[in-house]
């Protein structure tokens, strides 16, 4: 942890750094390709929609010793092909039952053979019908409410920031929505209302690391036309650099609930309700944390850098250097001009012709002019 502490300070403090701004067109490439392979996925595949907004009936029967998988064959084969969702409900034992695309007429027959083939009375089994009206309602919702944020994000980075910064966290956004929803569609896992809630969740994970950088980033950039030592993207990649660790540190502990709740929950007990918030949630987190540092401040950098003062900072930027690098090579030059005129050699390094100063004995020839002494 010490390590970890001491990188970081150094990283603050631009004593070490990664270029992330230099490689920004690997970056983009990344992204890019990540971003066609989720929406690929999305137009084959599509998303298996879940039965608030698809519409169905879900079934639950009382306690049964019939096991998931089971029930699940004889639930599509009484649907007549169709897919059914089952979980069983750990407290009671009971079997729920999630069959999309049924309305009153087929509910009843479903209703009837699912009981005759799990052996329970027909009127133990509860039927709850779901129209696909109330479904188009919660989508034509959450569209509207995912609207509203955007608009919301991107007028408050306009004014708390400036308007590039806005435009570069909407990209990131977009980026991180697209591959969420792309991974969904890959993985074929169901949509329902906690997959909403988990998409609109990830957006405030995602937008807080990028303010974090951005916040540095404006910090770092006061009266930055008024020097000649750094380019703006410089100062971008410092800013990268200096909240790094505690993008990781923020990022690794908020995915470590969500992995249990994945992993755990939904993969090793069954709970398979948790798999819709929680694979929203850790797709989300970690593709908000690559947008924040990969995506957005390098297309910030790459705005601010068509500004013609920028321009105009990154050539005396330029100059400067190149005229210090001249002044070191000369100084350089000099000194070892000075080394080969100590040797007995010129600069073109060929041996000097002719007697040679010596330095005058101490005391030499004090008193007499024989130079002898008494």
């Amino acid at each position: 942890m010490s390590k970890l502490g001491n990188i970081g300070a150094r990283l603050y403090r631009g004593e070490v750094g990664y270029d992330f701004i230099g490689k920004r067109k690997i970056w983009y490439g990344i992204s890019i390709l990540i971003t066609i392979v989720a929406i690929v996925g999305l137009g084959v595949r599509g998303l298996n929609m879940g039965i608030e907004f698809s519409g169905g009936a879900v079934f639950t029967t009382p306690k049964t010793s019939v096991s998931t998988s089971e029930a699940q064959h004889k639930a599509e084969s009484a649907a007549g092909g169709r897919q059914a969702v089952v979980q069983k409900l750990a407290n009671s034992g009971a079997l729920r039952i999630q069959i999309s695309g049924l309305d009153t007429k087929q509910a009843v027959p479903v209703q009837e053979e699912l009981a005759k083939d799990l052996n329970v009375p027909v009127k133990d089994v509860n039927t709850q019908l779901v129209g696909p009206s109330w479904g188009e309602q919660i989508a034509n919702k959450a569209w509207l409410g995912l609207g509203i944020f955007m608009v919301l994000v991107v007028l408050y980075l306009a004014i708390a920031f400036e308007w590039r910064m806005a435009v570069a966290a909407l990209v990131a956004l977009i980026h991180d929505l697209t591959i969420t929803v792309g991974i969904y569609a890959l993985v074929g896992f169901e949509v329902t209302p906690g997959t909403v809630i988990g998409l609109l969740t990830i957006l405030g994970y995602s937008l807080y690391d990028t303010v974090v950088v951005f916040d540095s980033l404006k910090e770092a950039s006061k009266d930055i036309t008024k020097q000649t030592r750094f380019t703006y993207s410089e100062v971008a990649n410092r800013s990268i650099n200096g909240t790094l660790v505690r993008s990781i540190n923020t990022t690794v502990v908020a995915l470590l609930p969500v992995a249990g709740l994945l992993f755990v929950g939904g993969g090793v007990l069954g709970a398979g309700m948790l798999n819709d918030i929680s694979l929203a949630l850790f797709v989300g987190l970690a593709a908000g944390a690559y947008s924040s540092i990969f995506i957005a401040t390098p297309l910030v950098a790459d705005l601010k850098e068509r500004e013609p003062q920028m321009k105009a900072l990154a050539r005396r930027v330029k100059a400067k250097r190149a005229a210090a690098e001249a002044k070191g090579a000369g100084q350089e030059g000099s000194q070892d001009a000075a080394s080969d005129a100590a040797d007995g050699e010129d600069e073109d390094g060929t041996a000097v012709v002719g007697p040679r100063r010596q330095p005058a004995s101490r005391n030499r020839g004090r008193g007499r002019p024989s130079g002898k002494r008494r």
